[in-house]
Formats: C-alpha cells, sequence, structure tokens
C-alpha cells in the first residue's frame, strides 16, 4: 500500500521529551527530564474514593455527557476560581482532555494557514507542535526576567499583525519564570488596543513558593469574561493526577461555544467518569489543602536543586530560582550544545531536556531544563553529580 499521508504531516515533529524518555526507557538512568508531577503526592484514596460515589450514582454515570463537560464540575472549577479573582459562570467554560486540547481546539477555530502567533521566547514546546500543525507563522517575542519585552511584543504586532499570542505568564514551561505585575498588565493593554488575542496558559499557577507575592492571571485583569480578548486555560494534571486528562478553558461565551463545535467533532466529550470524579473530590475531599502540601514539597525539592546547582564550578552559567512551577532554566557557554550534551549525558547516567525544542525560531543551543518536582533527595544528589561530570567536561 503506498500510504499518501497529508501535508500536515510534514509539520509533526517528535516530542524532544518524548524521545528522551525512549532513551532513558529500562536503563539505570536518573532523569531531570521529564515534566512530571511526584506520584508520591497523588491523591490515591481520595481519587478511589471518589469513583466509589461516582458508581453509587448507578448506570448512568457510564453514558455520554455534555460536549460542554460534566456542569456540577463546571459550577466547581467557576468556584475555585473565585480565589484567584476570576467570575465566570458555566456557560463561559469548556471541560478539555487536558489543557493540551485546550491549546488545540482554540488554534482550530481561530487559526488559517499563514497567521501569525507570537510567543515567548522560549515556550512550551508541545504549543510549538500544535501551533505549526495548522501552519501558523510562529514569531518569538523578545523577553527577560520580568515577561515579555514590550516593545518587542508592539513592534512585533505592528510588524507582523499576529491573531493570537500565546504566554505561560506563572511559573513558565521551560523557563520557570513568572511575569511581573507591569508585563501582564502592558501586554493586556498592547493587545486589547490591537485586537489580538490572548492565549493565558496556567498548568502550574497553583504551585505558588511562599505566602508573598502573588502573581494575577491576565485573564483576571481583563473585564471578563464577555469580550474578554484573553482565553484562559488550566489543568487537574499538576494539582491532582495527570491521568485524569481532565483541563478546562474560559473565555468569551462565543469563543467557547465554537471551540465547543470544535470538541464535538474530535472527541464528542472529556470522559464523563473523570469529570465527575473530579467533581466529588472537590465536595469531598480538601484539594485546597491538598494544593498547599503538594506546593510546599515541591518548594523543599527547588531548594535543594538550587543548593546543588550552587555549588557547582560551572563558570559562565547561569539561572534563575523559580517562585513556584516545576522547571529551572540553565543557560551554559555558548560554544555549548546541550543536544551534544545530552548524549554524553545518558552515557554517565543522567538525562535533561535540551532547550533548543522550546524556541520557536533561532534556537539558544546552549540552554537546557531541568526538573525539580519528581526527583527524591539522594538521587537529585547524584543526578547533578553525574551532570557535573558531563559538564565540566565540555567546560
Amino acid at each position: 500500500m503506498d500510504y499518501r499521508f497529508s501535508s500536515t504531516m510534514d509539520s509533526f515533529k517528535s516530542s524532544a521529551v518524548r524521545e528522551i524518555l525512549k532513551l532513558t526507557q529500562g536503563k539505570s538512568i536518573i532523569s531531570l527530564a521529564g515534566g512530571l508531577p511526584n506520584e508520591q503526592y497523588f491523591p490515591i484514596d481520595a481519587v478511589r474514593d471518589a469513583f466509589s460515589r461516582v458508581f453509587d450514582e448507578g448506570k448512568q454515570v457510564l453514558q455520554y455527557g455534555l460536549t460542554e463537560g460534566y456542569t456540577p464540575l463546571r459550577e466547581s472549577i467557576a468556584k475555585h476560581l473565585e480565589r484567584k479573582n476570576i467570575h465566570v459562570g458555566v456557560d463561559d467554560m469548556l471541560i478539555t482532555t487536558g489543557s493540551q486540547q485546550a491549546i488545540n481546539l482554540l488554534t482550530s477555530v481561530m487559526i488559517d494557514p499563514g497567521d501569525v502567533i507570537l510567543v515567548e521566547r522560549p515556550t512550551y514546546l508541545a504549543a510549538i507542535q500544535i501551533f505549526q500543525s495548522y501552519k501558523a507563522n510562529i514569531i518569538s517575542v523578545d523577553c527577560d526576567a520580568d515577561g515579555m519585552d514590550l516593545n518587542d511584543l508592539e513592534l512585533k504586532i505592528k510588524q507582523h499583525h499576529p491573531k493570537m499570542i500565546y504566554v505561560i505568564p506563572t511559573f513558565s514551561n521551560p523557563s520557570g519564570k513568572a511575569w511581573s505585575l507591569e508585563r501582564r498588565k502592558g501586554t493586556l493593554e498592547i493587545c486589547k488596543r490591537n485586537n489580538v488575542l490572548i492565549l493565558e496558559d496556567d498548568p502550574y499557577g497553583e504551585l505558588k513558593f511562599g505566602d508573598g507575592e502573588t502573581f494575577p492571571s491576565i485573564f483576571s485583569l481583563d473585564e471578563h469574561p464577555t469580550g474578554s480578548c484573553v482565553v484562559y486555560t488550566s489543568t487537574f494534571s499538576k494539582i491532582v493526577a495527570p491521568a485524569l486528562r481532565t483541563g478546562w478553558a474560559i473565555g468569551d461565551a462565543t469563543v467557547i461555544r465554537n471551540m465547543t463545535r470544535a470538541k464535538q467533532a474530535a472527541d464528542l466529550h472529556s470522559s464523563t467518569m473523570d469529570q465527575q470524579a473530579l467533581h466529588q473530590l472537590f465536595q469531598h475531599f480538601d484539594l485546597h489543602g491538598h494544593i498547599d502540601l503538594v506546593r510546599s514539597e515541591y518548594e523543599k525539592r527547588m531548594h535543594q536543586m538550587v543548593d546543588l546547582l550552587k555549588k557547582q564550578d560551572w563558570p559562565g552559567t547561569r539561572w534563575i530560582e523559580p517562585k513556584g512551577g516545576m522547571f529551572i532554566w540553565l543557560e551554559l557557554p555558548a560554544h555549548i550544545d546541550t543536544e551534544q550534551l545530552l548524549k554524553q549525558a545518558v552515557q554517565e547516567g543522567v538525562a535533561f531536556v535540551p532547550g533548543a525544542s522550546f524556541f520557536a525560531d533561532a534556537p539558544e543551543r546552549n540552554t537546557m531544563r531541568l526538573n525539580f518536582t519528581h526527583t527524591d533527595h539522594d538521587k537529585m544528589v547524584e543526578g547533578i553529580e553525574r551532570l557535573n561530570r558531563v559538564i565540566r567536561k565540555a567546560l
């Protein structure tokens, strides 16, 4: 058979993270690569109890459900979001199969081939894959520790007339940075003035370290939901468990309605059993207390990795201590190619994600992403020691 695949297949590239997982499979390798939450903090008993309560409702729990999502869960999420100064109703929300699907659905209803999407530099590699699959023209905006450079954002809006910008302003993947309030407000003002939609991806916002500084979502800073220039998406993957594959998108009801039409064509609806179990968690489990536990434990692991990095003699290497999330972004001296470095690291028994995959254009090959949430204390110490041996040789 001569399989005549569509030209769209040319835009699908393998995920660097997935390829690294293959490299490390079955080997004694300490992985600092995957963006994995720690299984130790999955609320197994609470999830088991939630599913038990669902099945107590009878056989109808196994029936088809609404494309928009299980209504009581949407009501629970709306109440949860009030803590973030986000005020929406069920008609302003769509339940998705993870926030990844929300990115895909919005792109499908907004982007035609050749349309411009502006992204951070660097940005989430899977979002780049989605945008490429729709043949969008992806252009990076310069960034620093406080977020997007507003002058560069305005310049590139004038030059390229984008239809949408995609941002992860709170503990971003891969850089771990948190935008300043000034940059959040500035980005919102510029995009509203130029009629550019903002897709705000917030999978890590609940994983804030410390009790001081707050990081309001861009969506909460806009008048919402009706007429908002922001579509906001988040997920239960980092605060409950990834296997439930449940996220949500919120925005103007017209946008959500069109995303719902696209979802009907994609999968009819996300798992109704998982949605009902999550609603039971909201009703019978201290989810907010659980989130506090997870972020406290992740903060300890972040400090451990930072302390280990500070002890290494790596001249010309820089990183920013994250204020939340799951990642530390390393910039090594310019002559080091971390894709080549990874091959040596795997031989040494440690893995990371080379940074080049996180750039939509002109990749900085001297960068890498390290995950601090999944590895326990002793393995983290050994992993950084192995990484040190590799980097020292490269330096």
